[in-house]
């Protein structure tokens, strides 16, 4: 029906055809009536179109190619595609998570400033930070994989393994420098710019991580896309494929054939009766009786 629905659209097939505006699935009727798609095994798709204008006719083939394209790469068909289209969404929204955290930090700074934070204290809290995005990305990961993959799957498997060895070794950090971290002073405002700073550092890694695994996921789904290419392209046929004329004079012919035979036994049943006395006396008062009515 999508398909169908762009056909029509395109070629302005409701207004050519006269269809009653309030009944627009008669349009779908009339193009499928003359349309005929044949797929084989071997992967060849056939289609024929039947239209009384003969440029019409190639066009409206040539343009079902076209709607077919354009409906494939939009459609998620294989293990590829569903994981590249996954990783649009969560790239979408990491971008946006990073748009926010970058405001929320140009908005303190343009309010209040923000609080120096010595290397030390950055350090720790970038590394922090890029490990939970690596963390955040590879639980994305492993989501997008349980799409396709099930519980035995090897790379599923070898996914969760560095997944529990990224929080043991993120454990291994907060707890080594939980409470002698620095915290830019005791103050408020420390603590506040430690906070964005991380949330910033945070997204970012996120970002970075998700934009590289988008880009993997685009490579392989175009490795692995079935690609329609064209053998033969429709063109205006230099004959018409209707009314056939010699089916037609055969038909007339034999439809003739028969009701003059038809006829020479009416006749001879006819001739017989009017040399019967009394079946001409009847046939006299059919006649007359059809006569009169």
């Amino acid at each position: 029906r999508t398909v169908a629905d762009n056909m029509i659209q395109r070629f302005g097939l409701i207004k050519l055809w006269e269809i009653d505006i309030k009944h627009p699935s008669d349009a779908y009727k009339a193009l499928a009536g003359i349309t005929k798609i044949n797929s084989e095994k071997d992967g060849t798709i056939t289609i024929e179109v039947d239209d009384k204008d003969t440029k019409r006719a190639a066009d409206l083939a040539n343009a079902y190619v076209d709607e077919l394209v354009r409906f494939t790469s939009v459609l998620a068909v294989t293990e590829a595609s569903q994981r590249r289209l996954f990783f649009e969404r969560q790239f979408a929204l990491a971008k946006d998570n990073l748009t926010k955290a970058e405001a929320a930090a140009r908005q303190a700074l343009q309010t209040g400033g923000l609080v120096k934070v010595d290397d030390q204290g950055r350090a720790m809290v970038e590394a922090t930070a890029r490990l939970r995005g690596q963390i955040t990305v590879k639980e994305v990961q492993i989501g997008a994989m349980r799409t396709f993959a099930a519980e035995r799957n090897p790379e599923l498997q070898f996914a969760q393994q560095e997944l529990e060895s990224m929080k043991r070794e993120l454990g291994k950090i907060e707890g080594a420098g939980g409470s002698k971290a620095p915290t830019a002073g005791t103050s408020a405002e420390g603590s506040a710019s430690l906070r964005l700073l991380r949330d910033v550092k945070y997204q970012e890694v996120i970002f970075e991580l998700l934009a590289r695994q988008y880009e993997l996921a685009k490579i392989d789904e175009a490795k692995d896309s079935s690609v329609i290419q064209v053998m033969d392209k429709a063109i205006e046929p230099d004959r018409k494929s209707r009314p056939k004329r010699a089916f037609l004079v055969l038909l007339w012919t034999m439809a003739a054939w028969l009701v003059g035979i038809m006829w020479a036994f009416v006749r001879e049943a006819l001739d017989r009766a009017e040399s019967n006395p009394q079946q001409a006396q009847r046939l006299q008062a059919i006649r007359r009786y059809l006569a009169w009515r």
